[in-house]
C-alpha cells in the first residue's frame, strides 16, 4: 500500500435518517461537508460543537482533516451522524481511545427513530379533538 492510502482513515456514521461517509486524515484541523466548511453547511454553534466533540474527548483537536459526505434527515441528525462517523474513524486511528469514547457515549449509534402516525388519529400520540356533543 502506498504512504498515503495508510493515512487515509473512513468510517460511516449514522443517526436517524442520516448516513454520513468520512474520510480523516493528519492535518490542520479543516471540517468538509458536501463540499463546504462546517461553518457554511452548519448554521447553528451547537452542531458545529456536536462535531468537534470526539476530538475533544481523545484530545486531538487540530489534528486531522475531515472531509464527509451525508445524505438524508434533518440537519441535528446530519450533524449526530457526521459525530457517529468521525468517532469511529478515530478508533481506526487509535484504538486505545475507545475507552473514553465509549465512556462519553459517542460510538453507539443512537437508535431512537421518529415514531409512525397511526391510522385515525392526527399523528404517532396526538389525537383529533374530541367533541362530547
Amino acid at each position: 500500500m502506498s504512504a498515503a492510502a495508510v493515512s487515509r482513515f473512513y468510517a460511516t456514521g449514522k443517526r436517524k435518517n442520516s448516513i454520513a461517509r468520512v474520510w480523516m486524515m493528519p492535518g490542520s484541523g479543516k471540517i468538509t461537508i458536501n463540499d463546504r466548511t462546517s461553518d457554511q453547511y452548519f448554521g447553528r454553534d451547537v452542531l458545529k460543537m456536536i462535531i468537534r466533540q470526539p476530538f475533544e474527548v481523545t484530545g486531538t483537536v487540530d489534528k486531522f482533516d475531515v472531509l464527509a459526505t451525508v445524505v438524508g434527515g434533518g440537519s441535528s441528525g446530519q450533524a449526530g451522524a457526521i459525530r457517529h462517523g468521525i468517532s469511529k474513524a478515530l478508533l481506526e486511528v487509535d484504538t486505545e481511545a475507545k475507552g473514553k469514547l465509549r465512556k462519553e457515549g459517542l460510538l453507539t449509534r443512537d437508535p431512537r427513530q421518529k415514531e409512525r402516525k397511526k391510522y385515525g388519529q392526527k399523528g404517532a400520540r396526538a389525537r383529533f379533538q374530541f367533541s362530547k356533543r
